[in-house]
């Protein structure tokens, strides 16, 4: 007996059960434009090859450092000599002999003075290194930016088609009521026709207003590289009243933060400093090189021949013997002296500093560029407040307007055209203090971006 009732609940706890599960897989797919900014950086190809440039720049400083370090090399070789043959081993030479070959050496190297071109360059390597880095940081913010915009789209279509759908249902509304005043005798039959003519328009709105919110959750996917639409919805946050406080920032000092933060100036400061070194590598090749090298080696031949003292008969030496008899290290120290090279050493000294005047120009530019950008931001920031708030007043306006031929409506004091006319204008209101609204919010996520803020909602 109890066993069924275990069943009984269990049947009943399963419909529960399921919907728990689905609701869960539902919020899964709700992405925030956190979760979108994460999914990018992780699964954006333009980020990837970003990233694979900065892992090159990381090989060359790699490799730059391990350039300080002595080379080693080994060589073995094993020849046949025809004819009037030199014995490598005896420096001898044999007439018409063939003789068989064995040499095995080591040799290594380390520069000791170069007019400090490889501590410069490990030096320009980790400068071109740091501002690759700044590149994919500068790729990401232009990514989130993008991201942000077509976020904000949805949720401004969301709102489009939920005052479409509002302004359809209260429209359905009136052609109840006024179905009603028409078979009452109170308003002729024409006016009916009239609010059954704006219904089907306004169906026809909320059809665009789906396509368009259909549309730009395909635009945001697509920036994703997402396979399909599918589930995907995104999360709605509240923004409340976004024009409450006034905008206290300033164009400088937006831009003093840009400065510090931005990665275009910094990777261009970077540049900069790299041409520095590269000057002064151009430099160090006037410079004499100090270097040490040391070799060893030994070897066999076949030819060589040696006296048995017990017998007085020659015999050939064996392999080993001549291996250990036949070693020879040489150490060495060398001096490089620059004096005359065909001019390329002036030449990479001239390019050197054209590429320092050029990353000079290139930083400047970076700069200005960007003080236009916040100039031109926080302009738009301001027009888009302005704009808010007066919208808010206006639509306070239109809305009681509204109310009012609402009212001379429902009792046949406002014909069906004056009517649909007063509604359209409030539609359109609306209408605008969305577009004013998500157009302010962006407008102020671009100027908290340059201040070094993270993108969020």
């Amino acid at each position: 007996m109890s066993g069924m009732k275990q069943s009984k609940k269990l049947i009943l706890l399963f419909p529960i059960l399921l919907m728990t599960f689905f609701a869960s897989i539902n919020a899964q797919n709700v992405w925030s434009l956190e979760r979108c900014i994460l999914y990018a950086f992780d699964n954006n190809i333009n980020i990837k090859q970003q990233m694979l440039n900065t892992h090159y720049y990381q090989n060359l400083l790699n490799q730059s450092k391990v350039e300080l370090a002595p080379n080693l090399n080994a060589g073995v070789n094993h020849g046949f000599s025809f004819g009037r043959a030199l014995d490598q081993t005896t420096y001898e030479f044999k007439e018409n002999q063939t003789i068989m070959s064995d040499n095995v050496n080591l040799s290594s190297s380390v520069s000791l003075f170069n007019g400090l071109q490889q501590l410069n360059t490990i030096q320009q390597n980790e400068f071109n290194l740091l501002a690759s880095l700044q590149d994919l940081e500068k790729l990401k913010n232009d990514i989130s930016l993008l991201l942000a915009s077509a976020y904000l789209q949805i949720l401004f279509n969301k709102e489009l088609l939920q005052v479409a759908i509002n302004q359809h249902d209260l429209t359905l509304q009136q052609v109840e009521r006024t179905s009603k005043l028409v078979d009452a005798g109170s308003l002729a039959r024409g006016s009916l026709l009239e609010i059954q003519a704006q219904a089907a328009s306004e169906e026809l709105n909320v059809i665009e207003a789906q396509n368009r919110l259909d549309i730009s959750y395909l635009d945001l996917t697509q920036m994703l590289d997402l396979d399909s639409v599918g589930n995907f919805e995104i999360e709605v946050p509240e923004f409340g009243d976004v024009a409450r406080e006034p905008l206290m920032l300033t164009v400088g000092s937006v831009y003093r933060d840009a400065l510090e933060t931005l990665p275009q100036v910094q990777g261009a400061e970077y540049r900069l400093k790299s041409a520095h070194e590269g000057l002064s590598i151009a430099h160090g090749s006037r410079s004499p090189s100090l270097f040490l090298s040391a070799q060893w080696g030994t070897g066999f031949s076949d030819a060589r021949q040696r006296i048995n003292l017990n017998t007085g008969q020659w015999e050939d030496v064996p392999f080993w013997n001549q291996m250990n008899g036949n070693q020879s290290t040489t150490i060495s120290m060398g001096l490089r002296v620059p004096i005359f090279n065909r001019w390329t050493v002036n030449t990479s000294i001239s390019n050197a500093r054209i590429n320092v005047m050029s990353s000079e120009l290139s930083l400047e530019t970076t700069k200005m560029d960007l003080y236009k950008s916040i100039q031109q931001a926080y302009a738009d920031a301001i027009a888009a407040r302005k704009k808010y708030m007066a919208t808010e007043e206006a639509l306070k306006s239109m809305e009681e307007s509204f109310k009012y031929t609402e009212e001379k409506f429902e009792v046949g004091l406002v014909n069906t055209v004056d009517y649909n006319a007063e509604k359209n204008r409030l539609t359109a209101t609306q209408s605008n203090l969305l577009q004013a609204k998500y157009d302010y919010i962006f407008k102020m996520k671009v100027l908290d971006f340059y201040r070094g803020n993270p993108v969020r909602l």
